[in-house]
This record gives structure tokens, C-alpha cells and sequence, in this order.
């Protein structure tokens, strides 16, 4: 099973890999567009840990015992 730690982690590695796309000379056009069109809305790093701080601190403060967290705080490079 995924952690929220490690798919904070996949999110933010995918946008690297995204952002090398888009720059990538070599590749052509049409792939790096999509990259770039793909980033446009795609959530930043500091976005995606924070979601997970914030997803963390309801899991704590609810009585909801099925609320889990789908991001993580931290990663593990």
C-alpha cells in the first residue's frame, strides 16, 4: 500500500520529470508542450506538503476515523 509520504513524494518527483520534459531541446515539440500544458496547473512541491501538514492536522483533530490522509508532509529522498 502507497503512504501519503510516498505519494507526496511520486507527486513532486513527477513534476521534476514534467519540467524536464518541457525543457528538453532533444524531444520533440509536441512532447514538450504537453509538458509544459501539463505543468500549468500541476501543484508545486511546497503545495503538495503543505496539503499534506493540513491533511495531517484533520486526520488528528477529527473523530472521523476514516479520514486518511492522501499527502504527506515530509518525503524521503
Amino acid at each position: 500500500m502507497t503512504t501519503p509520504n510516498e505519494r507526496s513524494r511520486a507527486v513532486i518527483h513527477t513534476e521534476g520529470f514534467l519540467k524536464q520534459l518541457a525543457r528538453d531541446t532533444s524531444l520533440p515539440e509536441k512532447v514538450r508542450r504537453d509538458a509544459h500544458f501539463l505543468l500549468r496547473h500541476y501543484p508545486e512541491r511546497s503545495d503538495v506538503l503543505l496539503a499534506g501538514r493540513l491533511e495531517e492536522e484533520a486526520t488528528m483533530l477529527t473523530s472521523f476515523p476514516f479520514l486518511y490522509p492522501i499527502f504527506g508532509s515530509t518525503i524521503d529522498e
